[in-house]
């Protein structure tokens, strides 16, 4: 059976595996990505997990990186993404052609989820479909007729930086009230260190965690994401009215705290299109979304030629 090096880059962690032509993942390991440490250090502790896993599990035809943008995925080269301070310029496909001798595919981590949810998890089947992960940050990834969606010269849609309000923080986009400053984990942690500066900083999974334990302070970060969430996704099937959208990512870990009130705001403000034929799901795929992703993009694009 084929065999594919698959890695996945955050801006929290790193996830290295040998994925197999049939979407499962063989074996896989993981590392915080710690990009202060800089891209050449960073590249070779990467390569070098690369290199436990070939030895567990034998031979790769290939490998497919994802990572966050901005990103060119023809080149592998990274722009100034926020979540990873220091690598822009950094040539991924170059590091792994060079060391490993082989084929290299980069995409766009969200693209690379989508493309993978839309061949084996919640958008099989779908027309047109729209991953969203919302975790460190907000991306997302579009899928029309069976075909990942480029915007001009290959550009990546960037749907965390929609501007819901133009009054709100501010963003190392350059924008105000981006949904990415509203909505992502990243920004669930800095409202409550503006609300509540004496206390001790909290993660996204730790307000959740109070949340459900009945916390007022943290039952407000709750309602407050759930409107910001309802908002940004009432704006993305007003304009691509999609058959469907699948949600992953750190945050959505603990989606029974926002659908149900996020799905109000999207009933109360998608008046003009038909709203009731989109379908909102969570991912089926889960964390292994990003690895089986950065598969299929190798797939796409190596395997027929092979």
């Amino acid at each position: 059976m084929s065999m594919i090096g698959a890695v996945d880059i955050g801006g929290t962690k790193v996830s290295v595996g040998a994925a197999s032509a049939d979407g499962k993942i063989i074996h896989q390991r993981e590392c915080p990505t710690d990009p202060e440490r800089g891209f050449a250090v960073s590249m070779l502790r990467i390569q070098q997990m690369l290199h436990e896993v070939v030895d567990i599990c034998g031979k790769i035809d290939g490998v497919g990186i994802c990572c966050p943008g901005p990103l060119d995925p023809f080149t592998g080269i990274i722009g100034e993404v926020g979540t990873l301070p220091g690598w822009q310029g950094g040539n991924l496909a170059e590091h792994f052609q060079q060391e490993f001798g082989l084929t290299v595919a980069v995409e766009n981590d969200a693209d690379a989820a989508a493309l993978a949810e839309y061949k084996w998890g919640a958008g099989k089947g779908s027309e047109s479909f729209i991953y969203i992960t919302i975790s460190t940050g907000i991306g997302g990834g579009i899928v029309l007729n069976g075909r990942l969606y480029r915007g001009g010269k290959g550009a990546h849609p960037e749907i965390g930086h929609q501007i819901l309000d133009d009054s709100g923080p501010l963003c190392y986009c350059g924008a105000r009230g981006c949904w990415e400053s509203l909505a992502s984990g990243t920004a669930m942690s800095a409202w409550m260190r503006q609300i509540a500066p004496e206390l001790e900083p909290r993660t996204a999974e730790e307000i959740c965690n109070a949340a459900r334990r009945g916390e007022d302070l943290a039952l407000r970060a709750s309602a407050r994401e759930s409107y910001y969430l309802g908002l940004g996704l009432a704006n993305i099937i007003t304009v691509f009215t999609p058959d469907a959208i699948c949600l992953g990512g750190g945050v959505m870990k603990s989606s029974e705290l926002f659908l149900e009130e996020a799905g109000k705001i999207v009933k109360k403000y998608c008046t003009q299109v038909p709203v009731d034929g989109t379908r909102i799901m969570l991912s089926t795929l889960g964390p292994q979304a990003g690895l089986l992703g950065a598969a299929v993009a190798w797939t796409q694009r190596f395997a027929s030629t092979r």
